[in-house]
């Protein structure tokens, strides 16, 4: 994978990021436009560096980095603790108010918006730029059904 190849990668889960980070601030919420582009962006970048870590150890061929990716999970190890990361970031996003939780569905929306950034990182562009257009449509028709609670 070259440099532009990885650029367009983090570009396309920046802009994925702000598409639901616009539904989020247009809606008055917490975590906008600048946190999922961010967490988006992020997670694409550690998934990238997960991806290129054959290639920085200078292995001279296939087998060599099949090898390694056979014996050290490498890449995936990156994406698991991703997903635990961003866990615990949307946990401080939510907020106890007496028996109500508020901001849960925030919460969800960045830990959703990391995989938007995991999927792009790993160039599954299509399907990163399908499922934030499902979630954004989830957002919207669902905040008409149910006013919300967060």
């Amino acid at each position: 994978m070259n440099f532009e190849e990885m650029l367009l990668r983090l570009g396309v889960a920046a802009l994925l990021g702000a598409v639901l980070g616009l539904e989020r601030q247009m809606a008055g919420k917490d975590a906008g436009v600048r946190t999922q582009m961010m967490v988006s962006a992020g997670a694409a970048l550690f998934t990238l560096a997960g991806l290129s870590i054959p290639y920085a150890l200078n292995f001279s061929s296939q087998a060599e980095i099949t090898g390694f990716l056979q014996n050290n999970a490498g890449f995936t190890n990156v994406i698991a603790n991703i997903v635990l990361g961003v866990g615990f970031l949307g946990s401080g996003l939510i907020v106890r108010q007496g028996l109500h939780a508020r901001s849960l569905t925030t919460a969800a929306t960045v830990w959703f918006v990391a995989g938007v950034g995991i999927l792009s990182g790993l160039g599954v562009l299509a399907f990163a730029a399908a499922a934030t257009a499902f979630a954004a449509a989830v957002l919207a028709i669902l905040r008409r059904i149910d006013p919300p609670h967060d």
